[in-house]
């Protein structure tokens, strides 16, 4: 079984590249900044069920947007959670808080209806993250 995007995270979500496991997507809602990373692994649905050299390397993808957030929006704490409720497919989300945002104080999920960007700011956001990221890569 090849690798496929779940049709919900692919409609709420934008490319932003490929790493050696995670697919990185920028989720479509510019109130806050958030990755998501989906392991390119057939039938992922828990962390479990990645080798343990997968789980590792997860770990690892997670601490690379977690920093790039960090360089990028200066937050007040990077909140990391792998749910499940609304889509199985195995996937992780980053974001960078403040207390101030949009959901100051409590969850994003319950934050309201999406901002969606306009194409010239989600190609800005993109922009900065691959440079981010290409950044830290050789520093």
């Amino acid at each position: 079984m090849d690798f496929a995007l779940d049709r919900q995270l692919a409609a709420d979500t934008h490319l932003v590249e490929d790493w050696p496991l995670s697919r990185v997507l920028l989720m479509d809602d510019a109130r806050f900044p958030w990755l998501i990373l989906v392991p390119r692994r057939a039938g992922a649905v828990e962390i479990h069920d990645l080798s343990p050299a997968d789980r590792a390397l997860l770990i690892e993808e997670i601490a690379r947007a977690s920093r790039a957030l960090t360089t990028l929006h200066q937050p007040r704490k990077i909140n990391v959670a792998a749910l499940g409720n609304a889509v199985r497919q195995l996937h992780v989300h980053v974001i960078a808080r403040q207390a101030d945002d949009a959901a100051a104080g409590g969850l994003v999920w319950n934050a309201g209806k999406a901002a969606r960007r306009v194409d010239v700011e989600r190609v800005r956001a993109i922009a900065e993250l691959r440079s981010t990221f290409s950044a830290r890569a050789k520093g």
